[in-house]
């Protein structure tokens, strides 16, 4: 009888410990390394202007896409260009007058902004940095500029601070 019973506890003991290690994988919580369907679908797919430009255009309902840069039509000869922007797209913001605008290009930053994405934030960050040191002493060129991560939001002087200040935050969403 006391082998049988021992076989009965040793029996018992094992089932307590499986049972102990299922309801731990039953867990509804998480595992720490795992990652939402959201995020595991960002991290899919790299940002890029267009990318960008549907996240911003979500929150300024103003702003209209007009054109994608190309190799073949960037004005500023750096798409794909070491250090330079990987993607770019440009936008009109309704809001600014035509007057204001007429004799522009279309994709003129004036007409709007642009979106530019760079391989690194630093290569962003620099190329703020560049078009604030070309601007800052010719006011009809001034523009506002917001960075975020790799991206480099470009915005047209002709809206008012209030108004760019949409893109701005627009521009903090894009992470």
């Amino acid at each position: 009888m006391i082998v049988g019973m021992r076989k009965f506890l040793a029996l018992a003991a094992a089932a307590t410990v499986l049972t102990a290690g299922l309801v731990g994988c039953s867990s509804n919580a998480a595992p720490a390394n795992a990652t939402s369907p959201k995020a595991a679908a960002a991290q899919a797919k790299p940002l890029t202007a267009r990318i960008a430009f549907d996240k911003v255009s979500a929150i300024v309902s103003t702003a209209k896409l007009s054109g994608t840069v190309t190799a073949d039509n960037d004005p500023n000869h750096l798409l794909g260009r070491p250090n330079q922007y990987t993607s770019k797209i440009t936008f009109d913001d309704t809001r600014i007058s035509a007057d204001d605008v007429s004799g522009t290009d279309k994709g003129d930053v004036d007409r709007g902004g642009a979106i530019e994405v760079f391989g690194s934030p630093a290569d962003a960050q620099a190329r703020a940095k560049y078009i604030l040191s070309v601007t800052k002493s010719l006011p009809m060129l001034s523009e506002y500029d917001y960075v975020h991560g790799a991206a480099v939001v470009r915005v047209s002087h002709y809206l008012t601070p209030k108004q760019a200040a949409d893109y701005k935050s627009a521009a903090n969403n894009l992470g």
